[in-house]
């Protein structure tokens, strides 16, 4: 993926050396980090196997602004991946005469404060809809490569465009819409309202590679795989399978490796967002 030589994003936010304090166990940082699971439709007993303590920063009171990441190429690529994802939804939204509000995303390690809870690098990145920001420890790329052998920064960029992609979901009211459908239904059936917002978001990130490489030519031989076989390898039955448990749809947030493959390729092919319309769908 060709990415050097271009604008980085000032919308970021770097809290990697916040120092903080660890609570173990059963304290209240894993109580808000269930209802943090819960609100992003994430099953938090699969996310607390094995967990033993999070550190929360006590201080993670830094501003957005021009960061020089010169010395850092995974927080640089980030910062350029950002900047793209703003460029292309700025170009969308005005088509269509509104104001796209710019996200900042949060680089932190360990564990973090957001306004939805504590987030913990385990969770792996995520957005919080209640401040506007999307938050990753950097340090999950290497578990993308080791644990789930999708290694390649086209592959690091899709997981970023994603999570850009529930900012795009929270500006439209699909996922304030989508919260409170999940409240009046089954849990088996609010599940399956998370896997098309998922998929949602998948195919969102298909839009921006698509809008970027017409923008910028960025896309090299072998990247579309890796962003692919990223898709495939954290599908909700991928991961169950892994776990060692058996596969169950009804628990399914995310969707399928299948789906999250063909809902990244909508929008990679098209570029369109109508497109995405996972809600609308007879089949996913």
């Amino acid at each position: 993926m060709r990415w050097r030589d271009r604008r980085r994003s000032s919308n970021i936010e770097d809290r990697r050396s916040a120092r903080g304090t660890t609570l173990v166990g059963g304290g209240i940082g894993t109580i808000v980090i269930v209802l943090a699971a819960m609100y992003f439709g994430i099953d938090p007993s699969f996310l607390l196997e094995g967990v033993q303590s999070v550190n929360v920063p006590s201080d993670t009171a830094t501003t957005p602004g021009e960061q020089d990441f010169s010395e850092d190429p995974l927080a640089d690529m980030v910062a350029v991946v950002v900047a793209d994802t703003e460029d292309v939804w700025n170009e969308v939204f005005a088509a269509s005469n509104q104001r796209y509000q710019e996200p900042v995303l949060v680089m932190f390690r360990g564990a973090t404060r957001t306004a939805c809870g504590v987030g913990q690098a385990f969770m792996g990145p995520f957005y919080c809809p209640a401040d506007s920001k999307a938050y990753i420890d950097l340090d999950f790329y290497t578990e993308l490569k080791n644990r789930f052998d999708a290694p390649g920064d086209f592959a690091q960029a899709y997981v970023i465009a994603h999570e850009i992609g529930h900012h795009v979901q929270h500006l439209l009211g699909i996922t304030d819409e989508v919260h409170r459908s999940r409240q009046r239904l089954s849990e088996a059936e609010a599940n399956r309202m998370s896997v098309r917002l998922e998929l949602q978001a998948d195919c969102l990130a298909g839009v921006w590679a698509n809008r970027t490489h017409r923008r910028h030519n960025f896309l090299e031989e072998g990247d579309v795989e890796e962003a692919l076989n990223a898709a495939s390898a954290i599908g909700d039955d991928r991961l169950q399978q892994g776990s060692g448990r058996g596969v169950s749809p009804d628990s399914f947030t995310h969707g399928t490796s299948e789906q999250r493959v063909r809902w990244f390729r909508t929008g990679l092919e098209h570029g369109d967002p109508e497109r995405c319309d996972t809600f609308a769908a007879q089949s996913l």
